[in-house]
């Protein structure tokens, strides 16, 4: 040994305490005599009650009732944390195992762990069960019902004035022509004077034309200059300023007059119009055009005839009569007997009355800044609704605005 150095005993001279050499602890001789750890031969009871095999059924009964009164999901996580989560009485049962004699240990760590294991057990069990339960209450609230009537919706048509609006407007595109539209409320410009309509020609006054009211403050008697247009006609005019020619159009819209409401007027109503205006075209041009929309409205065959008649935008004008359709002119030829077939649809005059035509005035070309020299042109038009109810025998124009779903399904439905 080294002269000066205390001697230290050995741990092996006393297995239950050993002395520390530290002048610091001379004071504190309780800590100067530390324990030395030895097996667990004796322990107090107290400290490891939570082992004890009624204490450890009764965490688990506790445990097993709170799982069983989960009624939900969120319920159920509660439980599982408020009973497997590191303060759960088992848990802290288990931490305790290693304070008991080795002999208790193997019997202590069974009971905890089937405890532990029926506890786990009845969580899964309950947790299949609740997400079941989920499941089959979305399916419930969820479902969709295949099995329903498909059709409970009243199935709608198509309204039988745009059919037979789109079915003109296929005719004349199908021969080159544009469909061209224009606002419904128009400059008396476009809808009057341009069209070679005069200022004191009656269909500008009140009684005729719906007027737009003029600013407020203006003095009586002002006019707005707008109105709501009485034809298609103002479309013709902006294509013509806006299109290069030679020009081919149709043009169909809602028109608007100042007329009372009876079986065979409308204060509002669908007008067609076409325009066709190029180099060297003749009444000839006209006429083919008119065959081609009657033949494919009423069937091919039907005469058609043309008789003077004025319109201010035309020059020379007339009106377009096709041969009745119902009776082929049957109506005015006398029977073997001497009399005649009476025919409602036509009145038997053999003639029905469709549209007003002519050649474009050079007036109104000259308006659109359009040589009347070099090109020509002509119009036309005709009430969609009059030619709906030419084509299906319909004798009350009112019908086709009442509203009623049964009149558009009794022409079918277009899609």
């Amino acid at each position: 040994m080294t002269a000066g150095v205390e001697q230290v005993p050995s741990v092996r001279d006393d297995p239950k305490t050993f002395t520390v050499a530290d002048p610091q602890l001379a004071d504190h001789p309780k800590e100067a005599n530390l324990p030395m750890s030895a097996p667990n031969k004796s322990y107090d009871p107290v400290e490891v009650t939570a082992l004890s095999a009624d204490e450890v059924e009764h965490a688990t009964a506790g445990a097993l009732a709170a799982i069983s009164a989960a009624q939900t999901l969120d319920e159920l996580k509660e439980a599982r944390i408020a009973h497997t989560g590191d303060k759960a009485p088992l848990s802290l049962a288990r931490a305790e195992i290693g304070a008991l004699p080795p002999q208790a240990r193997a019997d202590a760590g069974r009971r905890v762990g089937a405890a532990v294991a029926r506890i786990r057990d009845a969580l899964s069990e309950r947790q299949e069960q609740l997400e079941r339960e989920r499941d089959e209450q979305v399916l419930i609230t969820e479902r969709v019902d295949v099995t329903l009537p498909y059709d409970r919706a009243v199935q709608g048509a198509r309204h039988p004035v745009s059919m037979i609006a789109d079915k003109l407007s296929d005719v004349f595109v199908a021969m080159g022509y544009e469909v061209a539209e224009g606002p419904e409320v128009e400059a008396e410009w476009y809808n009057f004077d341009a069209l070679n309509i005069p200022p004191d020609h009656p269909a500008r006054e009140m009684q005729d034309t719906l007027f737009v009211s003029p600013p407020e403050g203006a003095p009586a008697g002002t006019r707005s200059g707008i109105v709501l247009r009485t034809h298609t006609s103002p479309v013709q005019i902006r294509t013509l300023l806006s299109r290069p020619l030679p020009l081919y159009v149709v043009s169909p819209g809602k028109v608007y007059r100042n007329e009372a409401l009876d079986a065979t007027h409308l204060p509002v109503f669908y007008q067609i119009e076409g325009l066709a205006v190029d180099e060297g075209l003749t009444m000839a041009d006209l006429r083919g055009a008119i065959q081609a929309f009657v033949d494919a409205l009423f069937g091919a065959g039907l005469k058609t005839r043309l008789r003077p008649d004025y319109f201010p935008f035309t020059e020379p004008s007339g009106d377009v009569s096709m041969e009745c359709h119902v009776c082929r002119g049957a109506s005015t030829k006398p029977g073997p007997g001497g009399d005649t077939a009476s025919c409602r649809t036509c009145r038997s005059s053999g003639w029905i009355e469709i549209a007003g035509c002519g050649m474009v005035n050079p007036r109104v070309l000259v308006a659109c800044g359009i040589d009347p020299d070099r090109y020509s042109g002509f119009a036309f038009g005709l009430g969609i609704e009059r030619a709906l109810m030419l084509a299906h025998g319909i004798n009350e124009i009112r019908d086709t605005y009442d509203g009623d779903v049964r009149f558009s399904r009794a022409f079918g439905t277009e899609i």
